[in-house]
């Protein structure tokens, strides 16, 4: 069975990158608009019995994003692959992932559905919101982890006396699992979210005086949050502080805000791509990580070795 990378419009960087690192070539498509904006594709070569994967984070613009997957992997079914495999490094919808009031929308689900309708065949994702967002899929869901890419960073820098910080509760899992990498203690901030994207902090829960800080996450979006936690780590006595996260979603002023904040350095991966340097801001590729997961899956491998 023939291996076929088919890049989206979404981050077409890493999809290169990607196949460089596979020692491929992306399959040549074309995938453009109409005049009326609606999505064109055109596989140019033969994929009939080929394991295709489509690399296409559903990032913004994010409805944009999702509809042209799914569309290439419609021309793909049609076109008679024996298996399509969305790679999905950042998935879009993934905090709308329960009914957290009345009369609202599970998104992700919805998305998910979609997704499966269109006649893929397995996904393979990077750091979901919620790892239960898995069993929202119908089909096989490869999970996998940025952590061991941003741990061999920071292992690098060998700072002194480190903490680990989870900015709320609902991230201490992934907070204790970095900070044993590190040898590292950990520390976690409780906050109340008056309204959305909107943080006030509330305490923190550890001892930052005189520690290098760590602030991990699994994205970045409109960086209010981050830039309060902070500025209060600060506060509290830390003598740096650093953040990090699978996505660098970055909207509205996110990237001024943490120009303007006490962050020493912000680490994120290239999940989602950025046209421009960006100040303060370090961006990690996961290129090797998926490259290799694909090689894995293609072959019939577990993924275990990927596992940090």
């Amino acid at each position: 069975m023939k291996l076929k990378l088919i890049a989206g419009n979404a981050n077409p960087k890493l999809a290169q990158e990607i196949a460089q690192k596979m020692g491929m070539e992306l399959s040549p498509a074309t995938i453009g608009r109409f005049s009326d904006g609606e999505i064109q594709v055109k596989i140019a070569n033969s994929v009939r019995g080929a394991d295709c994967y489509i690399i296409q984070p559903t990032c913004a613009p994010v409805n944009e994003n999702i509809m042209e997957l799914l569309v290439i992997a419609d021309a793909l079914k049609r076109a008679s692959a024996r298996r399509i495999t969305a790679v999905i490094p950042y998935y879009g919808y993934a905090r709308q992932d329960r009914k957290a009031e009345p009369r609202v929308p599970i998104t992700s689900k919805l998305v998910a559905n979609l997704i499966t309708a269109s006649g893929i065949d397995r996904i393979l994702t990077v750091d979901l919101h919620a790892r239960q967002i898995q069993g929202f899929f119908d089909i096989p869901v490869d999970h996998l982890y940025a952590r061991p890419v941003l741990f061999q960073y920071f292992k690098d820098l060998n700072l002194d006396n480190p903490i680990v910080v989870s900015p709320d509760a609902g991230g201490v899992e992934r907070a204790r699992a970095f900070a044993k990498l590190l040898n590292a203690d950990l520390a976690i901030v409780d906050k109340r979210r008056p309204r959305p994207n909107e943080a006030a902090i509330m305490n923190i829960i550890g001892d930052v005086k005189g520690r290098n800080a760590i602030i991990l996450d699994d994205m970045i979006d409109t960086g209010g949050t981050l830039t309060k936690v902070a500025d209060a780590i600060k506060n509290a006595g830390a003598l740096t502080v650093y953040a990090a996260a699978s996505h660098g979603v970055l909207s509205g002023e996110a990237i001024d805000k943490i120009q303007k904040s006490s962050l020493k350095e912000v680490v994120i991966t290239n999940s989602i791509t950025h046209d421009t340097a960006l100040p303060k801001i370090k961006v990690l590729s996961i290129a090797s990580l998926l490259a290799e997961a694909i090689t894995k899956i293609y072959n019939d491998e577990s993924l275990n070795t990927l596992f940090v």
